[in-house]
């Protein structure tokens, strides 16, 4: 299906721009057609008005000079929108228009009760009459009238041009004027990150604006403060879940079957790496108390991967930032760590490219050589307690919390964190962070 030629434009300022200035300028080319018509009307009313005066007496007065002067009146006589001639005039047929018909009516008002008249139209010639008077001698008399409009003076484009300007440059700054406030509000919601730490809206403005800001402000103080409540009740029971588990531990240390020992203890250590992953997801959503600080890109991965490499693990790195960036590092390792990770754990060796986004962001790619994941997963797993394996083998599996944890986090960075199959195999992490200078 081909795409429309005209798109309607996405945004409601363009919207309400081209509305109000299509709707004012269509109004004005109405008041201007209506004038226009009005004063075609009136000029037509005048000039059948004189007709029936000056015409009347001009031909009076031709009757009435000897026939050697009368030639030399007719310059006299004439007017704008009509002339005199002595002869039958020019060939013609009925008058055909509602225009043309006034005009004949007009003459035979003004003198066909004095003299004989033959009004008629004359061809190729919209609106033009001549209307032949057989003068008390004999002598035919045509007087041609050519209708003319009033002329429009050489300032009144210029005028309407200022005017349709002006219209448009007050249509444009009443638009802004009513949707800044809107845009304002988008943008806070934009900017309502995991910290929750936006600065609120101005209450001010009109009342509409004023309430929706008072709801916004209102708002994220209220998901601030379930967010703080949420991790103190997550990070109060992790606190109290560790004196049962560590009892437990102890009890089964005591245990004299080995076996059964060690899967107690494994089971507590699930337990208590679960309890952790969650309160730390708790603390990505609520946000970091991390200050943004300027790294060197560059020495933070070259530090990350040799740390990789000196365990003996297969981390590579290809490419360079080549510049410093405004980040929160501990952050930005948690993410990478967990990137890492996951990585040498289901692809046995992991490839780190680092390289330029875009203007003020940096674009880290963490590829391993595994499997990689079914396209309709790529999402699901970033789901909280998601697992690709059907099994509950937490040796396996993990707790399903490290990729949500490391998208909070990447949001938190003001960035994205995306998977991606690679062409040649195995599975692709894209972080993408800006400058948060």
């Amino acid at each position: 299906m081909s795409a429309p030629l005209l798109r309607w434009p996405r945004t409601l300022f363009v919207r309400l721009v081209l509305i109000l200035s299509l709707g004012l300028a269509l109004a004005h080319a109405l008041s201007y057609v209506l004038i226009m018509s009005e004063r075609r009307e009136a000029t037509v009313g005048l000039m059948l008005g004189y007709l029936e005066q000056d015409v009347a007496s001009s031909v009076a007065l031709l009757d009435r000079l000897p026939a050697a002067e009368r030639a030399a009146w007719l310059p006299r006589l004439e007017r704008r929108t009509y002339s005199f001639s002595l002869g039958p005039g020019d060939l013609g047929h009925l008058p055909d228009t509602a225009h043309a018909r006034r005009i004949a009516e007009a003459f035979m008002d003004a003198i066909g009760k004095q003299y004989q008249v033959t009004a008629r139209a004359v061809p190729g010639h919209p609106n033009r009459v001549q209307a032949t008077v057989i003068l008390s001698d004999g002598t035919p008399l045509t007087i041609d009238m050519r209708p003319a409009g009033l002329p429009v003076s050489n300032w009144l484009p210029a005028v309407l041009l200022g005017q349709l300007v002006l219209l448009a440059a007050f249509t444009w700054a009443g638009v802004r004027l009513a949707t800044r406030p809107l845009a304002r509000l988008a943008d806070a919601a934009d900017n309502l990150g995991p910290d929750l730490k936006s600065a609120p809206l101005p209450e001010s403005g009109p009342h509409e604006v004023s309430r929706a800001a008072r709801a916004f402000n209102a708002m994220q103080a209220r998901i601030a403060s379930y967010m703080t409540e949420r991790t103190q009740i997550l990070a109060a029971i992790s606190h109290d879940l560790q004196t049962p588990i560590t009892r437990m531990r102890m009890r089964a240390d005591m245990l004299e079957d080995g076996v059964q020992r060690d899967k107690m203890n494994r089971d507590l250590r699930e337990m208590e790496a679960l309890v952790k992953d969650g309160v730390a997801y708790a603390r990505t959503l609520h946000g970091t108390l991390e200050a943004p600080c300027r790294i060197d890109a560059d020495a933070m991965l070259c530090s990350l991967v040799g740390d990789y490499q000196d365990a003996g693990r297969a981390v590579t790195l290809r490419g360079k930032a080549g510049t410093s960036m405004a980040t929160r590092p501990h952050a930005l390792k948690r993410i990478l760590g967990n990137l890492v990770d996951n990585g040498l754990k289901y692809g046995g060796a992991v490839e780190v490219s680092v390289g330029q986004a875009a203007a003020g962001e940096l674009a880290i790619l963490v590829r391993d050589f595994g499997p990689g994941i079914p396209a309709e997963e790529l999402e699901k797993v970033f789901e909280p307690f998601y697992r690709l394996e059907a099994s509950r083998n937490r040796d396996t599996g993990g707790t399903g919390l490290g990729l949500a944890i490391a998208r909070q986090l990447a949001a938190t960075l003001g960035g994205t964190l995306a998977l991606a199959n690679h062409p040649e195999g195995g599975l692709e992490a894209r972080l993408v962070m800006r400058d948060l200078a």
